[in-house]
């Protein structure tokens, strides 16, 4: 963009920047306040990624609604994007098997992305990182079905705060193993071949078509932190309790 060339029209210009950096700020702040606030006593949960472009026809959105609805039966709650196609069906999993909360934590996009009709509680976001940072801090597991850029953004955003362990204890699965096969060719050919990333990065996550073979994969994942937070000394904390509590209803069930 080029600066205006009068004196008075660039001291206005920059004058009008630096009032909308400000503004900014408070509408950052204003992303995070109402994540935390909302989600902080979210429970456990799994939060699920994928593209917004499959209708309900889509074998993967009938995965991705299928799993959420095992998950909930167990007492886990669904986090998504709150929009259409994957997170959709995910919501709606959640939403029909009941008992748990199904959130959607919408965008604001200059193409409006509608939040779907499956969620027990929608949060609107000005920023894509504050939302980001709200999909994956609450959640022990996150589930990446087939997406777009935005769902490999969020993939590798998740594989580098484990990689860095920014966040601990959360599994990382993949859904699709003929759509994600050529992408780990490629980190497999490329990354780990020029020394980018360690072969151990590539154990960071698990391709797995089994919807099953996930819930129980994460149920295990639940006993591991259990384990975990009780020798921190943590077992008086309200996140201790919800987990155990978790853990209860799956084995009675």
């Amino acid at each position: 963009m080029a600066l205006p060339q009068n004196n008075t029209l660039v001291k206005k210009y920059l004058k009008d920047i630096k009032s909308a950096d400000t503004w900014s700020v408070f509408k950052i702040i204003s992303d995070f306040v109402k994540g935390f606030d909302e989600l902080s006593d979210l429970g456990p949960s799994v939060t699920v990624f994928g593209s917004a472009r499959f209708d309900e026809n889509n074998k993967y959105y009938q995965q991705a609604r299928e799993l959420a609805s095992i998950l909930a039966h167990q007492g886990f709650s669904i986090v998504t994007g709150g929009g259409p196609g994957i997170m959709e069906a995910a919501n709606r999993g959640a939403f029909e098997a009941g008992g748990v909360e199904s959130i959607g934590l919408n965008i604001d996009l200059p193409h409006e992305q509608l939040p779907n009709p499956y969620a027990t509680k929608t949060l609107e976001f000005e920023y894509f990182f504050s939302r980001k940072v709200m999909l994956v801090k609450y959640s022990m597991a996150y589930v990446i079905f087939p997406g777009g850029f935005g769902t490999l953004d969020e993939l590798f955003e998740s594989l580098t705060l484990v990689q860095t362990k920014k966040v601990t204890g959360v599994k990382i699965f993949l859904v699709g193993k003929e759509f994600f096969e050529p992408l780990i060719e490629f980190l497999e050919k490329s990354l780990l071949a020029h020394g980018t990333i360690s072969k151990e990065d590539l154990e960071l996550f698990e391709v797995c078509d089994d919807l099953y073979e996930i819930a129980q994969k994460i149920h295990t994942s639940l006993l591991d932190q259990l384990h975990s937070i009780k020798e921190l000394g943590l077992a008086n904390t309200a996140y201790y309790k919800s987990l155990e509590k978790l853990k209860e209803r799956i084995e009675h069930e």
